[in-house]
């Protein structure tokens, strides 16, 4: 799985996010600040989080224009408080003001997505269970949403379709039962990779644990009583894996069930945008 920034897809994204923005030109700033107007400027935090996006801030200052100047005063992945600045700008004011809502929109959402891992992952310390994502991310954008659940200190589950089988509830409806999914896998598959299976039920869990090949068993929508019963069936035999509307409220109470995955679309899919501005100082 590659969740690094460092690549062409992300500048792309970038690229893509500017054009989208400033298209022909900034029609507002060319008619009222000189082009040769110098400033200075602030990112504040607005509310408390997790930092992450700094990188992609940097990038986006760059193909802008190189005569920008990003300090980064927080390491990303560190906790602040509301009002604190996080980094400086220095530059031309036309293109720091080019610059801003297209930074602005890559680091709120990736400091929104940090802090909700932040907090799920806080909220089963102490269990043992590791708190996943899903591919429940903005379309195109799934390299930074993974990238921020990292930062965050969630873990991330299989990037896209290719490479971990997960068979879920219509794979195994469409195959007819979850044996013949499962053995089609094993006979169709040239690569090895792990497979995953979706269970409803015990009877499911029972049928999963019976295939040869089976790496992990997902319990999907399962109460925190049957899936504790659900864990003891499978005995350790396989890797274990809670989801389904599990919120912040309620996760602990699904990870001392001792189930060791927990995944979670909420860390990405309606995630609430960290609150930070830009300020300008001259």
């Amino acid at each position: 799985m590659n969740t690094t920034i460092n690549s062409s897809h992300v500048l792309r994204l970038v690229e893509w996010a500017l054009q989208e923005d400033i298209d022909t030109g900034d029609i507002t700033s060319e008619s009222t600040i000189k082009a040769d107007q110098q400033s200075t400027a602030r990112f504040v935090a607005k509310s408390d989080g997790v930092l992450c996006g700094m990188p992609i801030v940097d990038l986006v200052c760059r193909c802008v224009d190189d005569a920008i100047l990003l300090e980064v005063l927080v390491e990303e992945g560190q906790q602040v408080d509301a009002g604190t600045t996080v980094a400086t700008l220095s530059g031309p004011t036309r293109s720091i003001l080019a610059a801003e809502r297209t930074a602005l929109n890559f680091l709120q959402r990736m400091s929104g997505i940090a802090t909700t891992s932040w907090r799920y992952t806080q909220a089963i310390e102490g269990t043992g269970a590791t708190v996943l994502d899903t591919r429940k991310t903005l379309p195109a954008f799934r390299i930074l949403d993974k990238y921020a659940v990292k930062t965050g200190g969630a873990s991330n589950h299989r990037f896209g379709l290719f490479d971990m089988v997960l068979i879920k509830d219509n794979h195994i409806d469409a195959a007819g039962s979850i044996t013949t999914a499962v053995k089609a896998c094993v006979e169709n598959l040239d690569v090895d990779v792990q497979i995953e299976v979706e269970t409803r039920n015990l009877e499911e869990v029972r049928e999963a644990l019976s295939c040869p090949g089976v790496t992990r068993i997902m319990f999907d929508n399962f109460t925190p009583e049957l899936m504790r019963t659900a864990v003891e069936l499978v005995g350790g035999k396989v890797e274990t894996e809670a989801s389904g509307n599990i919120t912040l409220a309620t996760i602990r109470e699904y990870a001392e069930t001792g189930v060791q995955f927990i995944s979670s679309g909420a860390l990405t899919h309606s995630v609430k945008a960290m609150d930070i501005s830009l300020r300008f100082d001259s």
